[in-house]
């Protein structure tokens, strides 16, 4: 069979598949821990992590066996019967986040759709609001999925324009504004706050400090459901296992931890495989969980033996690596050494973020394409980043990476930097 090139193959993926991406050029045929390989034999540092899916690094082993191991032995039963998996991943799951119950699902997208009907059957048949009247908050400039409920409430117009009608119920609000979710609290009928921790795909906007523990407490006061989508945030890749820091495995305590307030629903997907497997989860305590009864809610594949396996590999990984201390000494490096290059060129404006989910602002318009030009140099040099919103680019790397590695990306980034 003839060996197929990087560009045959993008080739290929231009004419046979719907064009719903802009990859960088780049056509990757194998991953392990912190680096991969493009089909030429090219090694480079990825700095992307799959959106933040591969905090555990790629393939790996542990979480692979079980995989593997589990798929040699029974796959699917779908949910019409048990399996001899699905009971121990949940009391797993549930004592790992510190909840009563788990909705296993499979995407990130499908995690937050659960969440939604959650939100709106609780808010209907505990709190009285009038069916078909529920109305849950969000906030300007998030991304949850792009399901079209979802883009109902996205103001993204690549996502939004000429996919309509759309799903109403939603209010949004300025992110990172406790005045204006006060103002929205009292409106009538609200069910749920949804909200994302920090920003990830808007540029890794991190709020005030309190923010989240305000919103907590006017949910509560108002009694409103506070739901955290950590798809992208949570498991330990912001230095703590969740971004929200309502429950924490690490050894040592975060020191946000007393201020930070525990979700009422709790939205995680990505590196709750590892990246392995497709795997999702919407957790919650009986008074609210239990509003879901046969027949309302469901999927083929949510729950299937081989991601229950997965996802306890994935997690006793976080744990017995240390990956969120890691993630936050990391971090907190790289925003040191990120600031040096801020100083040292014009070309960046500002560097923030969390643990090891950060970015770089550049100093250009959004609709310039100095970002991913500097993707481009970055990717010749052997470091895979990618631009989002225009002119900021996201650094996000498997958080089994060490300090030389990323000093060695630190310096590739200075290399690419000074090439402009």
């Amino acid at each position: 069979m003839e060996k197929l090139t990087s560009n045959d193959l993008i080739q290929l993926e231009d004419k046979h598949g719907a064009h719903n991406y802009h990859p960088l050029p780049v056509v990757l045929k194998e991953g392990k821990g912190v680096h991969v390989w493009d089909v030429e034999g090219k090694r480079y540092y990825d700095f992307l992590s799959a959106y933040s899916a591969v905090n555990q690094g790629h393939c790996h082993p542990k979480i692979v066996g079980a995989m593997n191991a589990q798929a040699e032995t029974l796959t699917l039963t779908s949910r019409a019967f048990y399996n001899d998996v699905l009971g121990v991943y949940e009391k797993f799951v549930t004592e790992y986040f510190g909840f009563d119950k788990v909705l296993p699902m499979n995407t990130g997208a499908e995690a937050v759709e659960t969440a939604i009907k959650i939100c709106r059957k609780w808010a209907y048949e505990k709190k009285g609001i009038p069916e078909n009247e529920a109305k849950i908050i969000v906030c300007e400039n998030n991304f949850h999925g792009r399901t079209t409920t979802i883009i109902s409430f996205s103001n993204d117009p690549d996502a939004r324009k000429n996919f309509g009608p759309y799903t109403p119920g939603f209010i949004k609000i300025p992110y990172d504004d406790t005045a204006a979710l006060e103002a929205a609290l009292n409106e009538d009928n609200i069910a749920g706050f949804l909200v994302e921790p920090i920003q990830g795909e808007a540029g890794v906007y991190v709020p005030s400090e309190d923010f989240l523990a305000k919103a907590k407490a006017l949910c509560n006061e108002h009694g409103v459901l506070f739901i955290a989508d950590e798809i992208q945030t949570g498991i330990a890749r912001t230095g703590s296992l969740l971004a929200v820091c309502g429950t924490c495995n690490c050894e040592n305590k975060c020191e946000r931890q007393a201020t930070y307030q525990e979700p009422d629903i709790l939205i995680l997907g990505k590196a709750l495989s590892g990246g392995a497997y497709p795997v999702s989860a919407v957790l919650a305590n009986d008074e609210i969980m239990n509003v879901i009864k046969p027949g309302q809610h469901g999927s083929t594949f949510g729950g299937n033996p081989v991601a229950g396996k997965v996802a306890i590999a994935a997690l006793e990984v976080v744990t017995e690596e240390r990956l969120m201390n890691n993630a936050r000494e990391l971090g907190e490096t790289f925003r040191f050494e990120m600031q040096k290059l801020v100083e040292k060129y014009d070309l960046l404006k500002l560097v923030r973020g969390r643990g090891l989910l950060n970015a770089v602002v550049i100093n250009d318009s959004e609709d310039s394409s100095t970002a991913w030009d500097i993707c481009m140099k970055l990717r010749d040099n052997g470091l895979l980043a990618k631009p989002t919103h225009g002119n900021i680019i996201r650094f996000a790397p498997p958080l089994v990476m060490n300090k030389e590695q990323l000093m060695e990306c630190v310096a590739i980034i200075d290399k690419t930097l000074s090439e402009f």
